[in-house]
C-alpha cells in the first residue's frame, strides 16, 4: 500500500478562491473591505519571505494589506504604540505580529496588546481560553485550523470517533491542535518529548499530527496501517551546495509505505496555513461590522 499524497497547495488554492469570492460578496452587499496588518520587526531571511507572501496573498484575494517593517533595534514602546494604532484603526480587521520578535521585546506582553478581536493569529489568551472551553467561534490559530480543514476532506467532514495522536504541546499548534479535535469528538492524546513508547502510541491512531521539530522522528513501522498523517515539520537540513533541505518530522518514505494518506513537506501543512489567516482575516472582519460570513 502506497499512501495518498494530501495536496496541501491544491487546498489552499481553492480555500483562497472561496475568500477572494467572499470578500467581493462583502465589499458589493456590505461595503465591507477585509483588512489585515502584518507587522515585521528585524530581518529575518525566512520571516521576510513569509510576510511577503501574506501581503500578496491579501492583495489577491481582494483585501487591504497593511505591512509594517521595523528596524531589529525596535524598542517594545515603539511596537506597543503601534499595536494600539492598528487596534484603532477601523480599515483593520486582523493583526498579525510576526514571531519570533527581537530578545529585548517580550512576546507575550505584545500578543496580550493585541485587541482579541482582531487577533487573527489566535495566540491571545483571551482566544486561546475560548478554544479551551470549547467555543466553536474562538479565532484558532492557523496552522491547527489548516490541518483540521486538511482532515475534513480525508473523513468527509466526520471525524467523530477517530483516535488522533498530537505529538508536540507548543501553544501555536500542540494544544490548539487538540482543542479542534476534540471539537470534532475525536478521541485525543497529546505526545511529547518526554511520553514513553511513543510507537506504540501511534500504531494505536487514526490520526497522527506530527509537530515536535525533529527532522524524520515519526517512523514508517511507528504506524498504524492506513492511517492519516499531517506533518507539521519543517526542519531545514544540508542539501546540494549552499541549498538548504527542507524535510518534516515524519520518515516520508517509509510513513508513505504504510499510511493511508499523508501530507507532503514542503507542499502540505504549510500553503494552508496563510490561506487560514486571510480565512480568519474575513471571519473577524464580519464579526467587527455585525455581518454575516459564509466562511465562519
Amino acid at each position: 500500500m502506497t499512501a495518498a499524497i494530501i495536496d496541501g497547495k491544491a487546498a489552499a488554492a481553492a480555500l483562497r478562491e472561496q475568500i477572494a469570492t467572499e470578500v467581493a460578496r462583502l465589499r458589493e452587499t456590505d461595503d465591507l473591505q477585509p483588512g489585515l496588518a502584518v507587522v515585521l520587526v528585524g530581518e529575518d531571511p525566512a520571516s521576510q519571505v513569509y510576510v511577503r507572501n501574506k501581503g500578496r496573498q491579501t492583495v489577491e484575494a481582494g483585501m487591504l494589506s497593511h505591512t509594517h517593517r521595523l528596524r531589529d533595534d525596535t524598542s517594545e514602546t515603539e511596537l506597543l504604540a503601534l499595536v494600539a494604532d492598528l487596534n484603532a484603526d477601523p480599515t483593520v480587521h486582523g493583526i498579525l505580529v510576526q514571531l519570533p520578535l527581537p530578545p529585548q521585546i517580550d512576546e507575550q506582553r505584545v500578543i496580550c496588546a493585541i485587541d482579541p478581536a482582531k487577533d487573527v493569529d489566535g495566540f491571545h489568551p483571551l482566544n486561546a481560553g475560548a478554544l479551551a472551553n470549547g467555543d466553536p467561534g474562538a479565532l484558532a490559530p492557523c496552522t491547527p485550523v489548516g490541518c483540521l480543514l486538511l482532515l475534513r476532506e480525508q473523513f468527509d467532514n466526520d471525524l467523530a470517533g477517530q483516535h488522533a495522536l498530537v505529538i508536540g504541546r507548543s501553544n501555536i499548534v500542540g494544544k490548539p491542535m487538540a482543542q479542534l479535535l476534540l471539537q470534532e469528538s475525536c478521541t485525543v492524546t497529546i505526545a511529547h518529548s518526554r511520553t514513553r513508547d511513543l510507537p506504540a502510541l501511534c500504531r494505536h491512531a487514526d490520526i497522527v499530527v506530527a509537530a515536535v521539530g525533529r527532522p524524520g522522528m515519526v517512523r514508517g513501522d511507528w504506524l498504524k496501517p492506513g492511517a492519516v498523517v499531517i506533518d507539521v515539520g519543517i526542519n531545514r537540513l544540508p542539501g546540494e551546495g549552499d541549498k538548504a533541505r527542507l524535510v518534516g518530522d515524519v520518515a516520508f518514505a517509509e510513513a508513505r509505505e504504510v499510511a493511508g494518506a499523508i501530507t507532503p513537506v514542503p507542499g502540505g501543512v504549510g500553503p494552508m496555513t496563510i490561506a487560514c489567516l486571510l480565512r480568519n482575516t474575513v471571519v473577524a472582519a464580519c464579526r467587527q461590522a455585525a455581518v454575516a460570513s459564509r466562511l465562519a
